[in-house]
């Protein structure tokens, strides 16, 4: 992971006559009389004598959201470049400023060092837009092309730089780091990213932040009955793993417990997919990758919380050993699960975690996963599907909208349930209707679940990875959606219980 180093700076005309960037990014704004200029462009304007609205709107420039046009500086200014991103409204909201922060570090590839004005609008915004659109994973690449901007000087607001202003930079910074990291890992081709080498991965950002780490192997998941783990990693060469990574914060006074799907790669098992597309199922273990990335900026930001992840990894393939339509699982706490559809995989793995989880008494419980294609179907591939029990989903719910990662709350109708009975099991783990997909995986879901336990899962089918084009500060492929939401649900409860 290559993020750029960001540093606090004042803005005046003073300081934008010594400033080392090569280039400057200024908003600007789609006004009801046409183009305007954002806070703090305003000095980029002065110091270029007054003609910066007349010469972007010559140059095409409407300030409509996620709009780049550069123009030169013509020796005016140190920085041979200003980068003008557009913030849409004259009143942007925080994720207008975050994908028009995200669109110029995209547009900054190639620059050593920028400054960047958008942090006068919104600092945080600002600063995880930045780093998160400068990201690029050319790990496999012979030739990476263009680096990223590796460093970038941010203008503090306007009241200038305090000790809150630093300590948001620095919180921003490692947010958005936290969700590089999760991408890092789901652009890891499988090859590479198998269950032992992400629990070898795992092990080393644990060692690095100081957190404990515990990984079961077949044998152990064997000798302690993790019979939906086992099952579905039955079939592949590369055996399963169970992880638990845990955080004890100074002073802590909840707990909480993150899980994460790690299906490495998903084929569907003897249920196998469709040819087409199937190297999307990369991405599977995009659920474990977050709650990995969240625990360790648990410790980074300090939160004042136990924060534990547990995160089952395995990689579902078709083999002699797999498992069948027709098997009966013995999950871990004893209840046995049906199986009519090896590619409905992710639960089962996820109940075995879930019930591991509540052994260790948290507060709350936050998982995640590429659950369902339903969640597509229903909430299209930008919008992560929330269920959990009530309370607490419409509050993790609410939180992911402000972030920008814009979870939707579900509901689990209980007529759905007995879609999921078994004629040999305690439950199937499919039922026979096409009907409300989502909700009933949720449901299924929530059979493993403690009971009073504050419970919210997040789907993130179709938002933990982007198959088209980039867009604001979200790359094609691994997104590291709900990075974000968790960081802001454990600040939450850290702050409100």
């Amino acid at each position: 992971m290559t993020v750029p180093k960001l540093a606090l700076t004042e803005l005046s005309e003073a300081s934008l006559g010594k400033t080392r960037a090569e280039a400057v990014v200024i908003g600007t704004l789609k006004g009801p009389d046409g183009l305007e200029l954002a806070p703090g462009a305003d000095i980029v304007d002065a110091a270029l004598g007054g003609t910066l609205t007349d010469v972007l709107a010559t140059l095409g420039a409407t300030g409509a959201a996620e709009e780049v046009v550069k123009l030169p500086t013509l020796g005016k200014l140190p920085a041979g470049v200003v980068l003008a991103v557009g913030l849409g409204t004259p009143d942007p909201t925080p994720e207008q400023v975050r994908r028009a922060a995200g669109a110029a570090g995209r547009a900054l590839a190639g620059t050593k060092r920028a400054l960047t004005t958008l942090s006068v609008v919104d600092l945080q915004a600002a600063v995880e837009g930045t780093v998160l659109g400068a990201y690029a994973f050319t790990e496999y690449k012979s030739d990476p092309g263009e680096k990223p901007v590796s460093t970038v000087d941010v203008a503090s607001p306007a009241d200038g730089t305090t000790r809150e202003h630093r300590a948001k930079l620095k919180a921003s910074t490692a947010i958005a780091e936290a969700v590089c990291t999760a991408r890092d890992l789901i652009n890891t081709p499988p090859n590479d990213l198998f269950p032992a080498s992400f629990a070898d991965r795992a092990s080393k950002l644990a060692a690095d932040a100081g957190l404990e780490i515990e990984v079961l192997d077949e044998k152990a998941l064997k000798r302690q009955g993790y019979g939906g783990i086992l099952g579905v990693g039955g079939g592949s060469s590369r055996p399963p793993r169970l992880v638990r990574v845990a955080y004890r914060g100074a002073k802590a006074k909840q707990k909480v417990a993150l899980v994460g799907k790690g299906i490495t790669f998903d084929t569907g098992g003897i249920s196998l997919k469709p040819a087409a597309n199937m190297d999307h199922m990369t991405s599977d273990m995009s659920g474990a990758a977050a709650v990995l990335a969240s625990v360790v900026l648990a410790a980074k930001l300090k939160y004042p919380l136990e924060v534990t992840a547990y995160i089952p990894l395995a990689e579902n393939m078709p083999s002699g050993t797999s498992y069948r339509p027709g098997d009966v699982l013995t999950m871990y706490g004893g209840k046995t699960v049906e199986v009519l559809n090896t590619d409905a995989e992710g639960r089962l793995v996820l109940a075995d975690a879930i019930v591991r989880a509540a052994e260790d008494d948290p507060d709350y419980l936050i998982e995640t996963s590429t659950l369902t294609g339903a969640q597509m179907v229903a909430l299209g591939n930008r919008t992560p599907g929330i269920m959990g029990s009530d309370e607490f989903r419409d509050r993790v719910a609410a939180i992911a909208q402000a972030t920008g990662e814009n979870g939707w709350p579900m509901p689990l109708p209980e007529e759905l349930r007995s879609d999921l009975d078994s004629k040999l099991a305690d439950l199937a783990n499919v039922t026979g209707s096409r009907w409300g997909g989502m909700l009933a995986a949720g449901i299924f879901l929530r059979e493993f679940v403690a009971d009073g336990l504050p419970w919210a899962h997040i789907d993130i089918a179709g938002p933990a990875y982007n198959t088209g084009g980039a867009w604001g500060y979200t790359p094609k492929g691994g997104t590291g959606v709900p990075v974000r939401t968790i960081a802001a649900v454990l600040a939450d409860i850290a702050d409100n219980g």
